[in-house]
């Protein structure tokens, strides 16, 4: 029988990974840096793996390390979804809303958009993250009422509008050669240079694809499956990305990260939200769609369609 790894220091584990340090991610918890400390020393014990770099200047997670966040990303969700679900059955006569939203949208807009809902309608929302390839077929297939994705279209049948507009970035370390270029890249240059990137099917891989035109498709260095994984590759120096500026905007602010200008690229893409079935969402569907597009949320407005 496996001992089984404790959730909280997986938590840790994953916030390491996200925030760039042991103590910024023990800050993020809520743990002590030195009880987080322990808690990885007797997680990599326990798994026989190496999982952080620690030196003078701070503790980075491992490339096999990044490997146990990936799989511990899975572990955390079924477990949220098992307290979201027990929380459900205790909750008598409470709504329920089944929510699909693409990474972008689900680590950077959708919290805020649910504390605004529940702030007017007492309600459980079942969050599914999955790319938008996936999440549009969620919609279709019915397993989630209300969709978010950013892919830069949404097939005939379903009803869609925009909530709000973003771009992608490419993004270096600050010791990368591009970090120091007086002028912008070309295209052509981007193109022929692996990069870190996210998988086939997502709507930032889809976007820089098309933005890439005859000098595409992106050539994959790495492929990864979420937005915090390619952003600690690049982080450790695995080579270039080109990301959502809402994921990456804490890094550059901070220096961690720098913006390459790129010649011609144009990146920009609407976020929307999508749904099957009646052209008018009951509610609490439509109050989630409400505070999507509150003018406090970055929303523009557009028509239905």
């Amino acid at each position: 029988m496996y001992q089984w790894p404790d959730l909280t220091t997986l938590e840790i584990l994953v916030a390491v990974a996200d925030h760039g340090s042991l103590s910024a991610g023990a800050r993020q918890i809520g743990v002590a840096q030195p009880n987080a400390s322990r808690a990885i020393s007797r997680l990599e014990r326990r798994l026989g793996v190496v999982l952080l770099t620690r030196s003078t200047q701070g503790s980075v997670v491992t490339p096999k390390g990044l490997t146990i966040v990936e799989w511990a990303r899975d572990v955390l969700a079924a477990g949220e979804k098992l307290m979201r679900g027990a929380e459900g059955l205790a909750s008598t006569g409470m709504d329920s809303l089944v929510v699909v939203a693409s990474q972008t949208v689900a680590e950077h807009l959708l919290p805020r958009w649910i504390s605004q809902l529940r702030s007017v309608h007492e309600v459980h929302v079942d969050i599914r993250v999955a790319n938008s390839e996936t999440a549009v077929a969620d919609i279709i297939s019915g397993r989630a009422q209300l969709g978010f994705v950013e892919g830069p279209e949404v097939p005939k049948g379903l009803h869609h509008v925009t909530v709000t507009r973003d771009e992608l970035v490419v993004v270096v370390p600050p010791l990368h050669e591009w970090a120091s270029r007086t002028s912008p890249i070309s295209r052509r240059e981007l193109a022929e240079t692996q990069l870190v990137t996210r998988e086939v099917g997502s709507g930032t891989r889809t976007t820089l694809d098309r933005a890439l035109g005859d000098q595409g498709p992106v050539r994959p260095l790495l492929e990864l499956e979420s937005n915090a994984a390619v952003r600690v590759a690049v982080l450790s120096g695995a080579g270039p990305t080109a990301l959502s500026r809402l994921a990456v905007e804490d890094y550059l602010a901070r220096d961690e990260l720098v913006e390459v200008p790129v010649e011609g690229l144009r990146t920009e893409r609407v976020l929307r939200a999508i749904w099957a079935g009646p052209r008018e969402l009951a509610r609490p569907a439509s109050d989630l769609l409400a505070a999507s597009r509150d003018p406090q949320s970055g929303a523009r407005r557009t028509p239905l369609m």
